[in-house]
């Protein structure tokens, strides 16, 4: 991350001096190996092994990334004396000699990531000490070890950045960073650290992002960084995260504790101003529905705190401290991937800024979102893979939940929903998909009762993406979307949905943009397949069916995304390509279909066509004499055999024919010769009459 971080810095030194140029365009100009603009100079990836030493000498930004530099000598960059920025990453540096920067005292900016640094490190180091004015360094990547980090930055005042990822520390005290009294960004993520000793972090008063991802430290306890504006503690091994206890006020805005082994819902601070909580892939829940719990007191837990010989044991109410945290500046809440069972009641009422909340891959089996919880913020609602089978919402005169754009229920076990959950909302996206639910006006089974969950959709002004893939849809009204102008619907594994066509998709037939309707049992047989009303249809998925024609309706349509996979198709008809879809169409997907060797001609025009992209060209095939060949670089031999079955037919029967014509025409003459005498003999005899006279 930190090399997209300095390649995006590093590109906009180079805007910079271009808008800086008095022309206002700073062209680029070339020396023997590098590019030079302005005041920059780009050797990177020019397999430099030395500085070049005849650049410009006003020069302040020199980039030799990804070259093969091993030594930066004492006489490297000493004509070089207004450099700001040096940057060698990616190269085999293994020594900085001492007086390598005494030409370069302005240097502000140095990036060394990805070298081997470790094996002359405390010779580096001294080099190192002979920038005051260092504010960013970068030493990622390059084997160091705490002790040697400690030599390294020792007497470095001046740095605001630190990047030590990808190293091999495994332990911080308060001797590390004890000298970086400026430090604002530290990033120690990819390294081994299992143990930060208290104090650590407490000389660094000015410090604001802290990143520590990709680590093994097992817990954070005590945590009193005020100052700390963004906390990144993912992809460890964390239990528990506890703050220190009292009402001083942290600046804490960001906090990631995704990817841990969290049991417990963090104790957060109890006055901060956190906007982002990252909880995700975590085994947290809450505990109060415990068997043997009969209040809210006696559900606790206790913290067995070891530091050096003393032991401290630390009894907790679990949700009593939750509910004492300040959360009323919380945005964006992230707890999926969890083993939540339940929230507890009151759980979201402190939060009263949350605009977008994640439970999504949870144990949840109800949620009630009660009327005098503020949600009036959030905006996106994501419980899909969930054990929901009720949702309760308390629907005031103006909605719960007024400005919801995005509600996602998917795979779920939906039993009960709110009947008019949308109406009072700002809903633009809803997705239902593996719910086992039907839609309102409800259909009548076959002994006249009604389905019993229903979700009425019709006359929601304000919905625009609806899914609806896999739930069991018995056939689709008429009117179910009346009112509703929906331009993204997902019908697909909902056999029965379009049993009568679709003349239930006619009301939102002129709003849909992106239909699919995979796997919903449609063939050329039914009657109503009529697509010519959906002319502002630019996406269209009518894969897994059993079409054995090409539906003609689709050739007015100006798509740009077809789907045919799996289907029946012989053929497609290459006069549907020669109108407005072959004009319009752009990604087509046609594997996995009976198409035949011989009457390939419309596989040609579309190769021919240019525009058209088929994305699965490599997995077309064809059948030929029950064979199933690829239809890309078909066998000569196949070609050869489908010429001779396309010829013209009559003029075949009658080069098939001739030649046993003629044969029975001289086995005739033949005989005739052979037989000429006798036969003439017996004729005669036969109609002799006498002559009158």
């Amino acid at each position: 991350m930190e090399s997209v971080f300095l390649s995006l810095s590093l590109s906009l030194v180079f805007i910079v001096a271009g808008w800086g140029n008095k022309t206002g365009m700073a062209l680029a100009t070339y020396h023997r190996t590098c590019k030079l603009v302005h005041r920059a100079v780009d050797c990177n990836q020019r397999w430099e092994s030395t500085v070049p030493e005849d650049l410009p000498a006003d020069i302040e930004v020199l980039l030799l990334d990804h070259n093969t530099i091993r030594t930066l000598k004492n006489t490297s960059l000493w004509q070089y004396q207004n450099l700001e920025t040096l940057s060698l990453c990616e190269n085999k540096l293994e020594l900085i000699e001492p007086g390598a920067f005494l030409g370069s005292r302005d240097l502000k900016n140095l990036f060394l990531a990805g070298n081997t640094l470790f094996t002359n490190y405390s010779v580096t180091a001294a080099a190192l000490r002979s920038l005051p004015a260092l504010r960013k360094l970068d030493l990622s990547g390059n084997h160091l070890t705490e002790d040697m980090v400690v030599t390294m930055l020792c007497n470095l005042s001046s740095l605001e950045s630190l990047s030590l990822a990808r190293n091999i520390i495994m332990r911080l005290d308060s001797s590390v960073f004890e000298s970086l009294s400026q430090l604002q960004e530290l990033n120690l993520e990819k390294n081994y650290i299992y143990e930060i000793e208290g104090g650590t972090f407490e000389g660094l008063q000015g410090l604001k992002i802290l990143n520590l991802a990709y680590n093994y430290i097992p817990c954070i306890v005590e945590f009193g960084l005020t100052q700390l504006k963004t906390l990144n503690a993912s992809n460890n091994i964390i239990e528990w995260f506890l703050a220190i206890e009292g009402d001083a006020v942290f600046e804490l805005e960001t906090l990631d504790l995704s990817h841990n082994r969290l049991l417990f819902f963090p104790l957060l601070p109890r006055q901060s101003k956190l906007r982002s909580l990252l909880l995700r892939d975590n085994e947290m829940s809450f505990y109060r529905k415990l068997p043997n719990a009969t209040s809210l007191m006696d559900v606790t837990v206790q913290f067995l705190l070891i530091e050096g010989n003393t032991t401290n044991v630390t009894t907790l109410s679990l949700w009593e401290e939750v509910s004492l945290s300040n959360l009323s500046s919380l945005n964006f809440l992230d707890m999926s991937q969890n083993q939540f069972r339940y929230l507890p009641d009151g759980f979201l009422g402190r939060m009263t800024s949350l605009s977008h909340l994640k439970l999504n891959q949870n144990c949840l089996e109800t949620l009630h979102i009660q009327e005098r919880e503020p949600l009036g913020m959030l905006t996106d609602l994501d419980l899909s893979q969930n054990r929901l089978s009720e949702l309760q919402v308390d629907l005031g005169s103006e909605g719960t939940l007024p400005n919801l754009r995005l509600f996602n229920l998917s795979a779920n076990r939906l039993q009960r929903v709110p009947p008019n959950i949308f109406t009072h909302t700002e809903i633009t996206t809803v997705d239902l998909s593996h719910n086992h639910i039907d839609l309102c006006p409800q259909q009548a089974n076959a002994n006249g009762a009604e389905y019993p969950i229903c979700i009425d959709l019709r006359n929601v002004t304000s919905l625009r993406k609806l899914y609806l893939a896999g739930c069991g849809l018995e056939m689709v009204a008429s009117n179910t979307f009346s009112g509703t102008p929906l331009t993204h619907l997902d019908l697909s594994n909902n056999q029965r949905a379009l049993a009568r066509g679709l003349q239930s998709l006619k009301d939102i037939s002129l709003m849909l943009q992106v239909l699919s309707l995979r796997n919903t049992g449609l063939s050329s047989t039914v009657e109503d397949i009529d697509f010519s009303g959906f002319q502002n249809l630019v996406s269209l998925d009518l894969s897994e069916n059993s079409l054995t024609s090409f539906p003609e309706s689709l050739s007015g349509l100006k798509l740009h995304t077809l789907d045919l996979r799996r289907n029946r198709l012989p053929s497609l008809p290459q006069h549907s390509m020669q109108k407005q879809l072959g004009r319009s169409l752009n990604v087509l997907y046609l594997s996995q279909n009976p198409f035949d060797c011989c009457k390939l001609e419309w596989w040609d025009f579309l190769h021919s066509l240019r525009t058209v992209h088929v994305m699965d060209r490599g997995q077309v095939t064809c059948n030929y004499s029950s064979n199933i060949i690829n239809t890309v670089g078909l066998p000569e031999s196949v070609l050869q055999s489908c010429r001779w079955m396309t010829v013209n037919m009559a003029l075949l029967y009658l080069v098939l024919t001739l030649p046993a014509c003629l044969t029975l025409l001289v086995a005739f003459a033949v005989i005739f010769l052979t037989f000429k005498h006798k036969l003439l003999q017996m004729v005669k005899n036969q109609y002799r009459v006498s002559s009158p006279y």
